[in-house]
Protein backbone atom coordinates (compact mmCIF):
# COMPACT_ATOMS: atom_id res chain seq x y z
CA UNK A 1 0.00 0.00 0.00
CA UNK A 2 2.64 2.47 0.79
CA UNK A 3 4.81 1.80 -2.13
CA UNK A 4 1.39 2.49 -4.07
CA UNK A 5 0.87 5.48 -2.72
CA UNK A 6 4.71 6.82 -3.52
CA UNK A 7 3.77 6.10 -7.13
CA UNK A 8 0.60 8.14 -6.97
CA UNK A 9 2.58 10.98 -5.47
CA UNK A 10 5.59 10.84 -7.57
CA UNK A 11 3.14 10.49 -10.83
CA UNK A 12 1.50 13.78 -9.43
CA UNK A 13 4.58 15.73 -8.91
CA UNK A 14 5.74 15.16 -12.29
CA UNK A 15 2.79 16.19 -13.64
CA UNK A 16 3.16 19.57 -11.51
CA UNK A 17 6.25 20.11 -12.58
CA UNK A 18 5.65 19.82 -16.20
CA UNK A 19 2.55 22.28 -15.08
CA UNK A 20 5.02 24.14 -14.93
CA UNK A 21 6.52 24.56 -18.03
CA UNK A 22 3.29 25.16 -19.67
CA UNK A 23 0.46 26.76 -17.58
CA UNK A 24 -2.34 23.92 -16.17
CA UNK A 25 -1.13 20.75 -18.34
CA UNK A 26 -2.44 17.70 -17.10
CA UNK A 27 -1.25 15.83 -20.13
CA UNK A 28 0.59 12.43 -19.57
CA UNK A 29 0.43 11.07 -23.51
CA UNK A 30 1.81 13.18 -26.22
CA UNK A 31 2.35 13.44 -29.90
CA UNK A 32 4.78 15.02 -32.24
CA UNK A 33 3.29 15.54 -35.65
CA UNK A 34 5.19 16.88 -38.76
CA UNK A 35 3.46 18.22 -41.51
CA UNK A 36 5.11 18.12 -45.08
CA UNK A 37 3.17 20.90 -47.19
CA UNK A 38 2.59 20.76 -50.60
CA UNK A 39 4.90 23.26 -52.80
CA UNK A 40 3.42 26.94 -51.94
CA UNK A 41 1.05 25.96 -49.31
CA UNK A 42 2.75 26.46 -46.13
CA UNK A 43 1.39 29.88 -45.55
CA UNK A 44 -2.30 28.48 -45.82
CA UNK A 45 -1.60 25.77 -43.47
CA UNK A 46 0.26 27.68 -40.94
CA UNK A 47 -3.37 30.24 -40.98
CA UNK A 48 -5.30 26.80 -41.03
CA UNK A 49 -4.09 26.26 -37.53
CA UNK A 50 -3.78 29.52 -36.04
CA UNK A 51 -7.66 30.44 -37.34
CA UNK A 52 -9.42 26.90 -36.60
CA UNK A 53 -7.58 24.38 -36.42
CA UNK A 54 -5.97 25.22 -32.65
CA UNK A 55 -9.74 25.87 -31.10
CA UNK A 56 -11.17 22.77 -32.84
CA UNK A 57 -8.06 20.23 -31.52
CA UNK A 58 -8.97 21.89 -28.00
CA UNK A 59 -12.98 21.35 -28.35
CA UNK A 60 -12.41 17.75 -29.11
CA UNK A 61 -10.00 18.07 -25.96
CA UNK A 62 -6.73 18.22 -26.82
CA UNK A 63 -3.78 20.54 -25.31
CA UNK A 64 -2.06 22.17 -27.76
CA UNK A 65 1.80 22.46 -26.67
CA UNK A 66 3.85 23.86 -29.36
CA UNK A 67 3.95 25.09 -32.80
CA UNK A 68 7.35 25.35 -34.60
CA UNK A 69 9.11 25.73 -38.05
CA UNK A 70 12.36 24.71 -38.57
CA UNK A 71 15.27 27.06 -39.07
CA UNK A 72 16.31 25.85 -41.91
CA UNK A 73 12.81 24.69 -44.19
CA UNK A 74 14.58 22.35 -46.69
CA UNK A 75 11.31 19.92 -46.62
CA UNK A 76 8.53 23.29 -46.45
CA UNK A 77 7.46 21.72 -43.05
CA UNK A 78 5.41 22.49 -39.66
CA UNK A 79 6.16 20.50 -36.61
CA UNK A 80 4.07 20.70 -33.28
CA UNK A 81 3.07 18.58 -30.15
CA UNK A 82 -0.01 17.64 -29.28
CA UNK A 83 -1.37 16.58 -25.24
CA UNK A 84 -3.63 14.03 -24.12
CA UNK A 85 -5.07 13.21 -21.09
CA UNK A 86 -3.79 9.56 -21.51
CA UNK A 87 -2.91 6.89 -24.50
CA UNK A 88 -6.74 5.86 -24.41
CA UNK A 89 -7.94 9.11 -24.98
CA UNK A 90 -5.50 10.19 -28.26
CA UNK A 91 -7.86 7.98 -30.77
CA UNK A 92 -11.30 8.98 -28.52
CA UNK A 93 -10.54 12.69 -29.39
CA UNK A 94 -9.33 12.40 -32.93
CA UNK A 95 -12.46 10.88 -33.91
CA UNK A 96 -14.19 13.68 -32.15
CA UNK A 97 -12.02 16.17 -34.02
CA UNK A 98 -12.22 14.45 -37.76
CA UNK A 99 -15.97 13.84 -36.88
CA UNK A 100 -16.46 17.44 -35.88
CA UNK A 101 -18.75 19.28 -39.04
CA UNK A 102 -16.97 22.39 -37.90
CA UNK A 103 -13.93 20.77 -39.07
CA UNK A 104 -15.35 19.01 -41.82
CA UNK A 105 -15.98 22.49 -43.18
CA UNK A 106 -12.82 24.29 -42.53
CA UNK A 107 -10.95 21.53 -44.29
CA UNK A 108 -12.94 21.34 -47.04
CA UNK A 109 -12.53 25.25 -47.79
CA UNK A 110 -9.23 25.35 -47.30
CA UNK A 111 -8.38 22.84 -50.07
CA UNK A 112 -10.84 24.77 -52.91
CA UNK A 113 -7.41 25.77 -54.56
CA UNK A 114 -5.35 22.01 -53.42
CA UNK A 115 -4.31 19.89 -50.75
CA UNK A 116 -2.13 21.58 -47.88
CA UNK A 117 -0.36 18.69 -47.03
CA UNK A 118 1.20 16.21 -48.18
CA UNK A 119 2.17 13.52 -45.84
CA UNK A 120 2.61 12.95 -41.80
CA UNK A 121 4.97 11.61 -39.70
CA UNK A 122 4.20 11.13 -36.48
CA UNK A 123 5.73 10.07 -32.58
CA UNK A 124 4.06 9.38 -29.15
CA UNK A 125 5.69 10.22 -26.35
CA UNK A 126 5.21 9.71 -22.23
CA UNK A 127 6.95 12.36 -20.31
CA UNK A 128 10.12 11.12 -18.43
CA UNK A 129 10.48 10.24 -15.19
CA UNK A 130 12.53 12.65 -12.99
CA UNK A 131 13.48 15.12 -15.70
CA UNK A 132 10.46 17.11 -15.23
CA UNK A 133 11.19 19.27 -11.86
CA UNK A 134 13.12 22.34 -13.31
CA UNK A 135 11.06 25.32 -13.31
CA UNK A 136 9.69 27.15 -15.77
CA UNK A 137 12.18 29.10 -18.32
CA UNK A 138 11.52 32.51 -19.51
CA UNK A 139 10.96 32.78 -22.74
CA UNK A 140 13.49 31.44 -25.63
CA UNK A 141 14.23 32.91 -28.67
CA UNK A 142 15.74 29.38 -30.50
CA UNK A 143 14.76 25.82 -29.41
CA UNK A 144 16.28 22.48 -30.30
CA UNK A 145 14.23 19.29 -30.65
CA UNK A 146 16.83 16.63 -29.41
CA UNK A 147 16.20 13.04 -29.95
CA UNK A 148 18.95 10.25 -28.27
CA UNK A 149 18.47 7.10 -29.95
CA UNK A 150 20.49 4.46 -26.98
CA UNK A 151 22.16 1.68 -27.56
CA UNK A 152 20.63 -1.89 -26.07
CA UNK A 153 19.55 -1.61 -22.46
CA UNK A 154 21.46 1.93 -22.02
CA UNK A 155 18.01 4.21 -21.74
CA UNK A 156 17.70 4.31 -17.85
CA UNK A 157 21.36 5.24 -17.99
CA UNK A 158 21.05 8.21 -19.78
CA UNK A 159 18.04 9.23 -18.32
CA UNK A 160 19.75 8.99 -14.52
CA UNK A 161 23.37 10.91 -16.53
CA UNK A 162 20.81 13.80 -17.06
CA UNK A 163 18.69 14.02 -13.95
CA UNK A 164 22.47 13.44 -11.87
CA UNK A 165 24.66 15.78 -14.02
CA UNK A 166 22.93 17.24 -17.56
CA UNK A 167 20.46 19.16 -16.56
CA UNK A 168 21.87 21.20 -14.08
CA UNK A 169 24.78 21.52 -16.57
CA UNK A 170 23.17 22.58 -19.47
CA UNK A 171 21.25 25.59 -17.44
CA UNK A 172 24.86 26.64 -16.07
CA UNK A 173 26.01 27.37 -19.11
CA UNK A 174 22.54 29.36 -19.87
CA UNK A 175 20.45 26.35 -21.64
CA UNK A 176 16.94 26.16 -20.58
CA UNK A 177 15.66 22.57 -20.20
CA UNK A 178 11.99 22.30 -21.37
CA UNK A 179 9.99 19.04 -21.31
CA UNK A 180 11.77 15.70 -21.67
CA UNK A 181 10.03 12.72 -22.74
CA UNK A 182 10.38 9.12 -23.83
CA UNK A 183 9.08 7.88 -27.14
CA UNK A 184 6.18 5.09 -26.72
CA UNK A 185 7.35 3.08 -29.71
CA UNK A 186 4.58 0.82 -31.16
CA UNK A 187 7.15 -2.11 -32.80
CA UNK A 188 8.33 -2.57 -28.80
CA UNK A 189 12.10 -1.20 -29.75
CA UNK A 190 13.86 0.88 -26.91
CA UNK A 191 12.06 4.03 -26.53
CA UNK A 192 14.40 7.21 -27.36
CA UNK A 193 14.44 10.20 -24.82
CA UNK A 194 13.05 13.44 -26.76
CA UNK A 195 13.49 17.24 -25.43
CA UNK A 196 13.37 20.92 -26.18
CA UNK A 197 16.44 22.74 -25.22
CA UNK A 198 16.63 26.53 -25.50
CA UNK A 199 18.65 29.62 -25.73
CA UNK A 200 17.61 33.04 -26.16
CA UNK A 201 19.25 32.91 -29.44
CA UNK A 202 21.16 30.84 -31.89
CA UNK A 203 24.71 32.19 -31.55
CA UNK A 204 23.89 31.97 -28.11
CA UNK A 205 23.59 28.52 -28.01
CA UNK A 206 25.54 27.45 -29.90
CA UNK A 207 27.88 29.08 -27.48
CA UNK A 208 26.69 27.86 -24.28
CA UNK A 209 26.56 24.17 -25.74
CA UNK A 210 30.03 24.33 -26.96
CA UNK A 211 31.14 25.56 -23.31
CA UNK A 212 28.86 22.48 -21.70
CA UNK A 213 30.80 20.23 -23.71
CA UNK A 214 33.81 21.62 -22.64
CA UNK A 215 32.94 21.91 -19.00
CA UNK A 216 35.42 19.52 -17.00
CA UNK A 217 32.36 18.59 -14.78
CA UNK A 218 30.45 16.84 -17.82
CA UNK A 219 33.71 15.66 -19.15
CA UNK A 220 34.09 13.87 -16.25
CA UNK A 221 30.26 12.77 -15.79
CA UNK A 222 30.00 11.59 -19.28
CA UNK A 223 33.59 9.53 -18.55
CA UNK A 224 32.06 8.03 -14.88
CA UNK A 225 28.59 6.80 -16.85
CA UNK A 226 30.04 5.32 -19.26
CA UNK A 227 32.61 3.10 -17.53
CA UNK A 228 30.92 0.22 -18.66
CA UNK A 229 30.43 0.94 -22.12
CA UNK A 230 28.72 3.87 -24.18
CA UNK A 231 25.06 4.77 -23.54
CA UNK A 232 24.11 6.68 -26.89
CA UNK A 233 24.56 5.31 -30.02
CA UNK A 234 23.44 8.37 -32.09
CA UNK A 235 22.01 11.98 -31.65
CA UNK A 236 19.55 14.26 -34.06
CA UNK A 237 19.17 17.30 -33.34
CA UNK A 238 16.90 20.27 -35.16
CA UNK A 239 16.75 23.61 -34.69
CA UNK A 240 13.28 25.79 -34.33
CA UNK A 241 11.63 28.69 -34.22
CA UNK A 242 8.24 29.13 -32.13
CA UNK A 243 4.76 30.17 -34.45
CA UNK A 244 3.47 33.61 -32.83
CA UNK A 245 0.32 31.56 -31.76
CA UNK A 246 2.54 28.57 -30.16
CA UNK A 247 1.78 28.29 -26.23
CA UNK A 248 5.26 27.33 -26.00
CA UNK A 249 7.63 30.01 -26.05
Amino acid sequence: MKKSILSVLAMFLTIASFAQQLSNSSSTYFEIRKYYANEDKLPDLIKRFEDHTMTLFEKAGMENIAYFLPVENTDNSLTYILGYPDEKSRDIMWGKFVNDPDWKKVFEASRENGALVKSVDQTFMKLAKGLNDTPKPQASGIFQLRTYTCLDGRLDNLITRFKDHTQDLFEKQGLRNYPYWVTVEKDGSQPKLVYLLADKDQASFERDFQNFAKDPAWVKAKENSEADGKIVEKVDAVFFKTLPFSPLK
